[in-house]
């Protein structure tokens, strides 16, 4: 049968699924991230969550930069970790998140910033933090260029 689900997951759900069709227990004390997409993929039901959280609290040579986000509903709210700036976009309407709604729906941002805060506060989350070894003098781009 062909169908759809429009339910957002992430790949943390992987584990708890696997672990879930196969049988196999977790390991005692094991905190899983996250969630068992079994009833999405058999149609018994939906998620018990109703936000996913992303932390990426580092570089990437490919131009990446700290950052975390939260999507709730249709909403994706980034927060850029060097600037303090936030970006709130509607993905239904603009899956290219190419229209910033933070001005426009300030309120909506800052719940999700808050939601934001607690998650990291409540999980631990490591926050990226000044090298004090770090050479400007030195710093090459990707690729070695300066």
């Amino acid at each position: 049968e062909n169908t759809t689900c429009d339910a957002p997951v992430i790949s943390t759900d992987f584990y708890p699924t696997f672990l879930h069709l196969t049988g196999v227990p977790d390991a005692p004390g094991h905190v899983v991230d996250g969630e068992n997409l079994t009833p999405l993929l058999k149609q018994t039901g939906a998620l018990q969550r109703d936000k996913i959280f992303f932390h990426y609290p580092h570089y990437h040579p490919g131009g990446a930069t700290p950052y975390g986000a939260v999507r709730e509903g249709d909403f994706k709210l980034l927060e850029f970790f060097e600037t303090g700036k936030c970006e709130l976009y509607n993905l239904k309407d603009d899956i290219g998140e190419q229209r910033d709604l933070t001005a426009a729906m300030p309120q909506k941002a800052a719940l999700l910033k808050a939601a934001l805060l607690e998650w990291r506060q409540s999980t631990g989350a490591q926050m990226p933090a000044p090298n004090p070894n770090y050479d400007a003098a030195k710093d090459k781009g990707p690729g070695g260029v300066k």
